[in-house]
């Protein structure tokens, strides 16, 4: 677990069943005005994926200033020619008092806020790989003591209508996921939980 100012993260990442690399990739980090983290998921899985995945994150470990937007684009072209990745970027504004997420593909997000009210986020279609395309970012209010849960596509639905989301402790969350989860992963498995405490 990382304990940052503002915000607490724990991560949760396993490969699938018979590949030593997961084919995920991911990075946050906090500045004095904001949060980034991404996670992306390289097409197919094992060392290949993990090539596409992980360009996706060095350009977003280069660019953290730059919006959602801009850094969906920037990706998109990035990847032109190389197999391709999925990815979901989020941002917590603390200047604004906004969050903006956006997701192209497989990977999603769940926020829960102090009521326990929940809401996922649904994806836009496709895959980052140099064509053109629309997507749409979903820009909402930051509320304190929110949690958002960032997961690629070894998360099941039946993992998200459990009631340990909503735990306060994101180091709790990922380790009861781990622990009543799938021992066998069928895909690349990450699981990010993030807690905005202001």
């Amino acid at each position: 677990m990382n304990t940052l100012d503002k915000v607490n993260v724990s991560v949760f990442q396993q490969p699938k069943k018979g590949n030593y690399h997961c084919g995920d990739s991911y990075f946050y980090m906090e500045t004095e005005n904001e949060f980034v983290c991404a996670l992306a998921d390289g097409l197919g899985s094992g060392e290949v994926a993990k090539e596409s995945s992980q360009i996706v994150i060095d350009i977003i470990r280069d660019n953290i200033h730059a919006t959602v937007e801009q850094l969906v684009k920037l990706c998109n072209t990035k990847l032109s020619g190389k197999r391709g990745a999925v990815v979901g970027i989020l941002k917590l504004d603390f200047v604004s008092g906004l969050y903006s997420f956006s997701s192209i593909g497989n990977i999603g997000v769940m926020t829960i806020k102090e009521s326990q009210k929940r809401k996922r986020t649904i994806p836009n279609a496709g895959y980052l790989g140099g064509y053109q395309r629309s997507f749409k970012i979903m820009q909402e209010k930051l509320e304190p003591n929110m949690n958002f849960i960032m997961f690629s596509d070894g998360v099941s639905d039946k993992d998200l209508s459990k009631k340990y989301w909503n735990n306060h402790d994101v180091y709790t969350i990922t380790k009861t996921f781990e622990h009543i989860s799938d021992d066998i992963r069928t895909d690349d498995t990450t699981l990010i939980a993030i807690r905005y405490k202001e």
